[in-house]
């Protein structure tokens, strides 16, 4: 992440979000390799591109000892804002994979989705990757009593829980799970 006039703390702080932007270059999602997010943010910055990279903390046990890590808040994605001309030398970048868009070529992130997750994180609230379920998705239960029971999710009830319709003998079956423990199928 690249740390400019307005950052607190490695975040930007939103009320200095457009004056340190100084660019109207719309913003791209940039896929990247499994784990090259932090090289690719680096390697963005070197060719003078703003780049955001959201990261959260996060503390892992070892059998020794308590560490913080500073994990992609969106695995395999980082932000990069630019031109159409730049394409090529974004994606001549070590890690890259492709930027995102339709076949017709990348499709820009609203600004006002990146500031959102700028301001979450600036905030201090705790934040974490959820997987993204919507209702009508077909996905797959991975632990717990019911793991492997496959199922429609019906509706989104509360922050923590969902809602799943599984078919059992051409009937439905509601139940509540917790969406950590869910995998999208499709």
């Amino acid at each position: 992440m690249s740390v400019r006039e307005g950052d607190v703390g490695g975040q930007l702080d939103p009320c200095h979000a457009a004056a340190a932007h100084g660019s109207d270059f719309p913003w791209y999602a940039v896929q990247t390799m499994a784990r090259h997010e932090k090289a690719v943010s680096r390697c963005l910055r070197a060719e003078g591109l703003e780049e955001y990279l959201p990261l959260y903390k996060v503390e892992r046990e070892w059998s020794d000892r308590l560490k913080s890590l500073e994990l992609p808040l969106m695995r395999g994605y980082l932000f990069c804002r630019m031109e159409a001309g730049q394409l090529r030398s974004v994606l001549r970048v070590p890690g890259v994979v492709h930027v995102l868009g339709y076949g017709s070529g990348p499709v820009s992130v609203p600004e006002s989705e990146v500031l959102a997750i700028r301001r979450l994180l600036a905030s201090g609230v705790a934040a974490w990757p959820c997987p993204y379920l919507k209702a009508g998705m077909m996905v797959r239960i991975r632990s717990g009593a019911l793991a492997g029971m496959v199922g429609r999710v019906e509706r989104i009830k509360s922050p923590c829980r969902l809602v799943l319709s599984v078919h059992l003998l051409q009937r439905s079956v509601a139940l509540e799970v917790d969406p950590e423990i869910v995998e999208a199928l499709e």
